[in-house]
C-alpha cells in the first residue's frame, strides 16, 4: 500500500511548533512528537494538502513555506509512505486547539530531547545543515526500529549512534 502525506515545522522565534500525538489510541505515532500535516485528499497537490492540513491542525494560515525534502517511509509492515516535508516561517491566524494532540513551541535546540523517531532525528539535522530540496528514504523493521537510511540515493551508516552520510 502506497500512501502520501505532508509534513511541516513551522518555525517561530528559534522555536518548532511540535505536535504531541496523545490524543487517539490507534496511533503509530502516539506519544510521538511530529510536526504538523497529514495525508493527501484525492487530486490535492503536496502544497494544497500542506495549506490545508497545516489551517485544520493549528489554525494558522501559511504565508511563507519551502518544500525542503521527501521523505519515503518503509514501515516493514506493507506500507510505504512518499511524505513532502516542508518549513514555514510566516503564518497568520489564530491558534487553534489540534484534535490529535497537544502543540507546544519547542527550541529548536531542546527538540531532539524529545520522543521522537529516529529518522525525524536525521531530517531535523537536514533542516538546520542543508539549503538544498534532499530526499530521505528509512526504512523500519516493523517494530519501530530504524534499519536502513538514505540520502540522496546513498546508504548512510549509522555511527556513534547517528545516521551519517
Amino acid at each position: 500500500m502506497v500512501r502520501l502525506s505532508t509534513l511541516c515545522y513551522l518555525e517561530k522565534d528559534g522555536k518548532y511548533l511540535m505536535l504531541h500525538r496523545t490524543a487517539k489510541e490507534q496511533d503509530i505515532n502516539k506519544d510521538k512528537w511530529i510536526g504538523v500535516g497529514g495525508h493527501f485528499e484525492a487530486d490535492e497537490s503536496p502544497e494544497e494538502c500542506l495549506l490545508r492540513e497545516v489551517r485544520e491542525e493549528t489554525g494558522y494560515r501559511l504565508d511563507s513555506f519551502r518544500y525542503r525534502g521527501v521523505v519515503t517511509f518503509v514501515s516493514g509492515g506493507g506500507v510505504t509512505e512518499y511524505m513532502s516535508l516542508f518549513t514555514a516561517d510566516r503564518f497568520s491566524g489564530r491558534p487553534t486547539a489540534c484534535d490529535e494532540g497537544e502543540l507546544e513551541w519547542v527550541d529548536k535546540r531542546d527538540v531532539g530531547k524529545l520522543n521522537l523517531w529516529e529518522g525525524d532525528k536525521i531530517f531535523f539535522r537536514l533542516l538546520e545543515e542543508r539549503e538544498d530540496f534532499f530526499s530521505l528514504k528509512l526504512v523500519y523493521d516493523g517494530n519501530g526500529t530504524l534499519v536502513y537510511a538514505a540520502l540522496d540515493g546513498q546508504p548512510m551508516e549509522k555511527r556513534g549512534g547517528k545516521w551519517l552520510p
